[in-house]
C-alpha cells in the first residue's frame, strides 16, 4: 500500500523508505509552490492512505489483542490441553493447580541433628533416621536419634535439635547448648497446604518456580492453554536461501529470522514454506494451513506481484487492520479468515517486518496464549530522535543505565541496528527531544524471562 503526497500538485509515492528530512522537505515544497497560503498540518494519529485511513499504532495493537479475545470467546481456538510437566514452561494454567495431598505429607525434619523426646539430656540411639526411609520407631521420653533434613520424624518427637546446638558428654548423653522450643525445626504435615487447597489459580504463567511447586504437589501433567500455532509463508521469487546475493537476487533474511522470533513470542511454529509470486499458490497455502496464525512476508502493497490483498478478498477474509501509521512497516495488515484464523501480513523489508511482528503478531499471540500484557514502561532518550510528521516511529535502542540510546542503521531494510538492540523506542509523531521519556518495547531475548520465551 502506498500513500500520495503533493509536490507542486503532483502525487509523490510515500514508501517505507521515505526519509524524515525528505518528508519535511515535501511539506515545505508544497507550501512554496502553492498559489495561496498552505493549510497547517493536522494533528492526527491515523494518516490518509489512498482511499482509507491507516490505523494508529496503539489502536492497531489493541485491535490485534481484541481479535484474539474474540477468537478465544468464540471457541475457534483449541481448548485446554494436558501436557507433561516438563513441556509446560511458559504456558498458562487453564485449570487451577490444587493440592493433591498435604504438603509436606508427613512430619519431617527441617534440619540435620537429632530428633528428641522430652527434656534433656537424652540417650542417643545408634541407628539414625535418613530421608526416604520408612517410618522409624517411636521415641520415648529422654531418647534421641540422629536425623537428616527431610527425614520422617519418629512418633512422639518433641523437637529437632540442630547439630550445631548439641553436644555429647563422656557418657554419650546428648545435651542442648541453648533453649529448645517444643516443635522446633519440625515441618508438620500440611504446613504448606492441605489436600484440596488451591495452590495457583487459572491464568498463572508457568515459571520454573511453578514447575517446582507442581512437582512437589505430585503433578505429572498440567492443564494449560496451548501455544498458538503459527505458519510462516515467505513470498518472493527474488529470494536466495544460501550464498551471496547475485544477478538481482537477494538473501532471504526473514525465513531464518521469523520462526525463532515467533517462538520467542510464545508460538509453536508448525511450518515455514516458501511461496512463489503466484496468486494461486498463495491462496492454496493460506487455505491449507493448519495454523491459528499465518504470517506472510512481503506482497502487502499494490504492485503487480503483491498478491496478499487480492487473495484475502477472494477467500472472504475480513481486513481488521489495513495499514498502520508507523515507520517502518506501515503496509502491514491483519485479517481474519471465515473459519476464525488470523493472518498477519508483514512488509518485505526486514526491519519493517520486525515492526509488524511487534505491532500485530505480538499482542495477537500473547492474547491467544492468555498471557497478560506487559506493564508499559518508559526511559529518557540519550539524544534526540527525528520523528515522522504523522506516524509513530519504532527505533532500535540499547539500554545504558537509566537511558535509552538510539542506534543507527534503523532504515526499513536494515537489521544491523536491531541486531544490537535491547528494545525498540516508540517515538511519537514529530520526534523526541534528548531526555524525553519514551515508551519502550523489550525484545524477547533482552527481557526478563528469556528462559520462558525460548521454550
Amino acid at each position: 500500500m502506498t500513500a500520495s503526497r503533493l509536490r507542486g500538485g503532483a502525487p509523490v509515492e510515500d514508501g517505507d523508505d521515505l526519509d524524515v528530512e525528505e518528508a519535511l522537505a515535501l511539506v515545505r515544497e508544497a507550501k512554496d509552490d502553492s498559489t495561496g497560503p498552505a493549510p497547517a498540518p493536522r494533528a492526527r494519529d491515523a494518516r490518509s492512505d489512498g482511499p482509507h485511513r491507516a490505523t494508529s499504532w496503539a489502536e492497531a495493537r489493541e485491535i490485534a489483542a481484541r481479535a484474539a479475545r474474540t477468537a478465544r470467546a468464540a471457541g475457534s481456538r483449541r481448548g485446554p490441553v494436558s501436557v507433561p510437566l516438563g513441556d509446560s514452561l511458559g504456558l498458562v494454567l487453564a485449570a487451577p493447580l490444587d493440592a493433591l495431598s498435604d504438603l509436606p505429607s508427613f512430619d519431617t525434619s527441617a534440619m540435620d541433628g537429632w530428633a528428641v523426646a522430652g527434656p534433656g539430656p537424652w540417650t542417643v540411639r545408634e541407628e539414625g533416621v535418613l530421608a526416604g526411609h520408612a517410618q522409624p520407631a517411636p521415641l520415648t521420653d529422654g531418647e534421641a536419634v540422629p536425623i537428616a533434613t527431610g527425614a520422617r520424624v519418629p512418633a512422639d518427637t518433641t523437637a529437632v535439635l540442630r547439630t550445631e546446638h548439641g553436644r555429647t558428654d563422656t557418657q554419650g548423653r546428648l545435651h542442648a547448648t541453648g533453649d529448645l522450643a517444643h516443635g522446633q525445626d519440625i515441618r508438620p504435615r500440611g504446613q504448606e497446604c492441605r489436600s484440596g487447597d488451591q495452590l495457583l489459580p487459572v491464568g498463572t504463567l508457568i515459571t520454573p518456580a511453578v514447575l517446582g511447586l507442581a512437582a512437589a504437589a505430585g503433578y505429572d501433567t498440567v492443564t494449560v492453554v496451548p501455544r498458538p500455532r503459527a505458519e510462516v509463508l515467505v513470498l518472493g521469487d527474488e529470494l536466495l536461501t544460501e550464498g551471496l546475493p547475485r544477478e538481482g537476487l537477494i538473501r532471504d533474511a526473514l525465513g531464518p529470522m521469523l520462526p525463532p522470533w515467533l517462538r520467542a513470542l510464545g508460538a509453536e511454529v508448525v511450518a515455514v514454506r516458501r511461496v512463489r509470486d503466484d496468486a494461486r499458490a498463495l491462496r492454496k497455502a493460506i487455505t491449507a494451513s493448519p495454523a491459528d496464525l499465518i504470517v506472510t512476508t512481503g506482497g502487502t502493497a499494490a504492485g503487480p506481484l503483491d498478491h496478499v490483498h487480492p487473495t484475502l478478498e477472494r477467500i472472504g477474509a475480513e481486513l481488521l487492520v489495513d495499514g498502520v501509521a508507523v515507520r517502518p512497516g506501515h503496509p502491514m495488515l491483519l485479517a481474519r479468515t471465515e473459519d476464525g484464523r488470523h493472518l498477519v501480513g508483514l512488509p518485505g523489508n526486514p526491519l519493517a517486518a520486525v515492526s509488524g511482528l511487534l505491532t500485530l503478531a505480538e499482542p495477537l499471540l500473547r492474547t491467544l496464549a492468555a498471557h497478560p500484557a506487559p506493564e508499559p514502561y518508559t526511559l529518557p532518550l540519550s539524544e534526540a530522535v527525528h520523528g515522522h510528521p504523522y506516524d509513530t516511529r519504532l527505533i532500535p535502542v540499547v539500554l545504558r543505565g537509566d537511558r535509552a540510546v538510539p542506534l543507527h542503521y534503523n532504515g526499513p531494510a536494515m537489521l544491523r541496528g536491531v541486531a544490537a538492540a535491547d528494545a525498540l523506542a516508540v517515538v511519537p509523531p514529530g520526534g523526541a527531544r534528548p531526555g524525553e521519556e519514551t515508551e519502550l518495547l523489550d525484545l524477547p531475548w533482552a527481557a526478563a524471562g528469556i528462559g520462558v520465551c525460548f521454550t
